[in-house]
């Protein structure tokens, strides 16, 4: 089953999230998603942030964050748990995205990923989205990051 998050899941999706991005923890460059803390979520959500999670049975095992802008949903975060992968729950959260997009207008699905993160542009290929365009994003650090911008129109 997927929900629309209230601040209250705050955690839920901070756990969920916290264990799928845990793989890259030692990478070269860490994901920034690390960092980030159920507090920080809670007010994100309380402000312009939505989320869905994905449950199975009474704990959720995948999320997704977006915000709108524009004419377009630009999502981030997608996250399931290691062992729940391989089942469709991606897939069922972009079908979530995507049906809220058109329930609520909104043209485009939007999101940025690492070049690096073969797997996940292709899982998003898979699912209609296209490469439009690269960009190099400079972590607070000043490391740099090669990310794609994949969008698929509705």
């Amino acid at each position: 089953m997927i929900t629309l998050a209230t601040p209250e899941d705050a955690s839920e999706i901070y756990r969920v999230m916290l264990a799928a991005f845990e793989e890259y923890r030692n990478k070269a460059i860490p994901s920034s998603a690390l960092n980030e803390k159920a507090d920080s979520i809670r007010t994100s959500l309380n402000e312009n942030e939505k989320a869905f999670l994905y449950w199975r049975g009474e704990t959720a095992v995948g999320t997704v964050r977006f915000k709108e802008q524009d004419d377009a949903i630009y999502f981030f975060r997608l996250s399931v748990f290691p062992e729940e992968r391989g089942r469709g729950i991606a897939g069922q959260l972009l079908q979530a995205l995507e049906d809220f997009a058109a329930a609520y207008n909104f043209a485009v699905l939007c999101c940025k990923v690492r070049l690096t993160e073969i797997r996940n542009i292709s899982l998003y290929k898979k699912y209609g989205f296209h490469i439009i365009g690269s960009e190099t994003v400079v972590k607070p650090n000043g490391i740099h990051v090669e990310t794609v911008t994949m969008t698929k129109n509705l």
